[in-house]
């Protein structure tokens, strides 16, 4: 289907550098006044990021570009990265400098540490529950507008496969697209006039079939038990790859792999992550 595999956490991507110069802008503003008003404007200190619970480890590589843009710090070492477990109790990153950096940046690097790294602790749950499987777990486009690329790049740390970014990448005919072209038939012959990758939802096995007949490589087939999945995927048999979805959870996310999936896809993994502990230490040096 050409779905985007894991890549490298790229912190270098303007989409990225504008989600973190907009949250520091949102949470400093005109300018830290606590710190201002208690801490003297020389004084420097270290810190460290702690796991307090079992994670995988996302976004970890956003502190030094934060920090950079309040000005520098004179040291941040990563001991981690992003698609690594941590214990509770681990350090992941280490940082040294002026002690009203550190504190201005403590919130927004936690804000991003902690949603990112719940994004992937999750995911990796899900890519763990299909082990030993065909299936691959691809995520959605339900995640917090702004954020996409930033979510989308910590469920590929945890394995998960990168579905389309957008509307822009990939077509995805589903049912109101099919009402709205007038029929399966007409709407994929109208998207086979592009060179982007094309999947269509199918319900029935009338439809299924239609859409076969009319040349369609990839099938979703939404909301089906996973007994009724297994009989179409059998139906299929071979003649289209299959994404199953709607309604699977951790619980179930096994059994529709088993049915011969060769993609499952879960919203959840962003919509309903939720964030992890991670704590900030400071102390003067």
């Amino acid at each position: 289907m050409g779905w985007r595999h894991r890549t490298m956490f790229d912190v270098t991507h303007p989409e990225v550098v504008e989600a973190v110069r907009r949250a520091l802008g949102e949470d400093i503003g005109p300018g830290d006044v606590t710190s201002e008003a208690c801490v003297p404007a020389e004084r420097r200190a270290s810190g460290r990021f702690i796991a307090r619970d079992d994670i995988i480890v996302a976004g970890i590589e956003l502190l030094p570009v934060i920090y950079e843009m309040r000005g520098g710090v004179e040291a941040c070492e990563l001991r981690k990265a992003s698609g690594d477990s941590a214990r509770s109790g681990e350090v992941l990153a280490n940082v040294s400098g002026n002690a009203r950096v550190l504190l201005a940046c403590e919130r927004v690097s936690l804000n991003f540490l902690q949603r990112l790294s719940g994004v992937a602790t999750l995911g990796r749950r899900y890519v763990e529950a299909v082990a030993g499987t065909k299936c691959r777990i691809l995520d959605t486009r339900k995640t917090t507008p702004g954020l996409r690329r930033l979510e989308k790049m910590a469920a590929a740390a945890a394995g998960v496969t990168n579905h389309r970014m957008g509307l822009f990448d990939a077509i995805l005919i589903k049912n109101n697209h099919i009402a709205a072209a007038g029929g399966i038939t007409p709407a994929l012959e109208r998207a086979s006039r592009s060179r982007l990758p094309v999947e269509i939802e199918v319900r029935t096995r009338g439809e299924i079939e239609e859409a076969l007949a009319a040349g369609a490589k990839h099938l979703l087939l939404d909301n089906m038990p996973p007994e009724q999945a297994a009989e179409e995927i059998r139906h299929i048999s071979g003649r289209a790859t299959v994404e199953l979805s709607g309604g699977i959870n951790l619980e179930s996310v096994r059994a529709f792999a088993e049915a011969g999936a060769d993609f499952v896809s879960s919203g959840a993994i962003t919509h309903s992550a939720a964030a992890v502990d991670i704590n900030f230490r400071l102390d003067l040096i």
